[in-house]
């Protein structure tokens, strides 16, 4: 077994955005409620979120941005966008968000647990350095990434984004950066219209971006076989000292807002992908941090299947799951990966 912590705190949900809104306090609500089943109470170590001080919210954000949501803590319900709503408690929350993951670093850092997931939201992976977008407000994701940096002085880290939305704000936070690998498999075109396989990052970031912009339908053993033969090579090349995963379940086939046809059992095979590579490249150090996931009842059997995972009650055969997936939408991906990174990767 696998010493795994879970960020959690009822804190989270108190970021109102309507009954109507996807992104809901109902999410967690029913996360929640599901750590309290037999197979998963007293399983895990909780973890309460702190504050993200503003010192490092501007580690990502700017101080006209930050003003902008602070400003926001009195009112009812603001909208920054038209999809991003904000309540008088959604500041204090956001700022409990980022805090969270770096609270999650820091344990798996230490090397007082395993791996982490953060139960979290608002989720954070559109959210871009002045601007809120797409039910995000402060980039979670980036912001660990960037206290991992600071605060420990890391060289690399691999942020992994499975969401069928593209994480722009991820990007657009470290396209000129070598220090930081992202790699977004997600649904295109879509949402937000950004991750072209030719955004590959600028100047000294170049080649450290890798989107793989899928079209509708693919399922369990395409995105298996995906990981396995594009994210994993290149992440043995790249030797990450952390990953972060922004873990949207949104591409499951159940999911309102996407297209994918991804099962429970599919994201217990991309945590299996992702744990291999960080017990061979970072000793084990890893945490998942909740982005999209909207249809109530397959979030919660998606996400009870990563923490089975995390933990080790299973180990999922990856390899026969890759066996089955669809030649043909493979190839096409692969294609396209090789033709744009080739002068990138020496595993091409």
């Amino acid at each position: 077994m696998k010493k795994v912590a879970i960020v959690k705190s009822p804190q989270y949900l108190a970021h109102q955005t309507g009954d109507s809104h996807p992104e809901s306090p109902r999410r967690l609500e029913t996360l929640y409620s599901m750590l309290k089943e037999p197979d998963l109470n007293g399983q895990f170590v909780e973890l309460s979120p702190r504050l993200a001080s503003e010192s490092e919210i501007l580690l990502i954000h700017s101080q006209e941005y930050i003003k902008q949501v602070a400003a926001t803590e009195a009112i009812s319900q603001c909208a920054l966008t038209a999809d991003t709503y904000t309540s008088a408690g959604s500041y204090r929350v956001a700022l409990l968000a980022a805090g969270g993951i770096f609270k999650a670093i820091e344990k798996v850092i230490s090397g007082e647990v395993d791996h982490v997931f953060s139960l979290q939201r608002p989720p954070g992976h559109h959210a871009e350095k002045g601007r809120a977008m797409g039910f995000c407000l402060f980039n979670n994701v980036a912001l660990g990434a960037q206290f991992a940096r600071e605060m420990f002085g890391l060289k690399r880290v691999l942020i992994v984004d499975w969401d069928v939305h593209h994480g722009n704000g991820t990007q657009h936070s470290f396209e000129r950066d070598a220090s930081v690998l992202f790699f977004s498999a997600h649904q295109f075109p879509h949402y937000p219209g950004t991750g072209l396989y030719t955004e590959t990052g600028i100047g000294k970031g170049e080649g450290f971006t890798i989107n793989i912009p899928l079209s509708r339908g693919y399922g369990d053993s395409e995105y298996i076989a995906l990981f396995e033969r594009i994210l994993k090579p290149v992440a043995y090349e790249y030797a990450p000292e952390l990953i972060l995963v922004s873990a949207g379940f949104d591409i499951h086939k159940s999911d309102p807002l996407g297209g994918m046809k991804m099962t429970a059992k599919g994201f217990a095979g991309l945590t299996r992908s992702i744990l291999q590579i960080a017990e061979s490249c970072c000793e084990g150090k890893v945490v998942f941090v909740l982005e999209g996931g909207y249809e109530l009842n397959v979030l919660q059997e998606s996400v009870k299947a990563v923490l089975k995972e995390l933990s080790m009650q299973t180990v999922t055969d990856i390899a026969q799951m890759a066996e089955e997936a669809h030649p043909k939408k493979i190839n096409q991906v692969l294609k396209r990966f090789r033709l744009v990174h080739r002068n990138f990767w020496k595993m091409i």
